[in-house]
């Protein structure tokens, strides 16, 4: 065999290294790419956290919105004045204006005439059973209760606490402020006159004070006779979003206003 054909043999093995590298890389490439194009556990962890973060966040956004679209009021405004037994107020001497007999603060004639007139449409006989009530007046009420109630066997005591859940302490009753009115729906009725009221009082300014299940953010049992003016804006946002006027004020107070 010459030097010059053993020279050329060599020159022809030095390919098959290259050549089997490429085909173990070739093959290694394959597996590696299947493996990757496979759902793993990270993945898998990934879709149950973005899932998770895209439940969570139409939560966040409607507090925002909520926060957002709030009426641009203050709870400095005369119609948002807050009266209960955390509020106590003197005597506010309020100018008064008479509708149907029952006097009112000058300032809601108009929308509440137009509250009874469109209650009337739903029940004739609807009609203004109170309004204006000054604190002596209120003192007078309340004193009675009590009476009653301690005359039926109750202590002093326990009759305060039971009149406590339907009438206000002097100068914790919103009537001393001239905004509320008590229709004449009969007490504790819950049926389809009452539900008609309450949907209709936002359109002019009122809203049900003291609806059932807020007992314990407002301190009175349900009440679905009496109505506080706030005005349209706020009485239509606080219906849309199922609010007492103590759970709007903290709301607009958070909000800077």
């Amino acid at each position: 065999m010459t030097n010059k054909y053993r020279r050329a043999r060599k020159k022809r093995k030095k390919w098959w290294p290259y050549l089997l590298s490429f085909f173990l890389l070739v093959v290694l490439g394959s597996g590696i790419g299947a493996y990757l194009a496979k759902p793993s556990l990270f993945s898998g962890l990934q879709f149950l956290k973005s899932k998770k973060t895209a439940v969570t966040t139409p939560s966040s956004s409607k507090k925002k919105k909520e926060k957002s679209d709030l009426p641009a009021v203050s709870t400095k405004d005369w119609q948002l004045i807050l009266v209960n037994r955390d509020n106590v107020k003197p005597e506010l001497n309020p100018q008064l204006t008479d509708v149907d007999a029952i006097k009112v603060d000058s300032r809601i004639v108009e929308p509440t005439r137009q509250f009874l007139e469109a209650a009337r449409k739903i029940a004739p006989e609807e009609t203004l059973i109170s309004g204006y009530r000054s604190v002596a007046e209120q003192t007078e009420l309340y004193n009675e209760r009590v009476a009653q109630l301690e005359a039926s066997g109750l202590s002093h005591e326990e009759a305060e606490k039971q009149v406590q859940t339907q009438v206000q302490v002097p100068g914790a009753s919103e009537h001393q402020t001239g905004l509320a009115i008590d229709m004449s729906v009969e007490a504790g009725q819950s049926d389809e006159l009452g539900m008609q009221l309450a949907a209709i009082a936002p359109q002019y300014g009122f809203v049900l004070r003291y609806p059932d299940g807020k007992s314990n953010i407002t301190g009175v049992n349900f009440e679905n006779w009496h109505f506080r003016y706030v005005g349209v804006e706020n009485a239509q946002y606080m219906a849309n979003h199922q609010l007492v006027l103590e759970e709007y004020i903290q709301l607009l107070k958070k909000a800077g206003k």
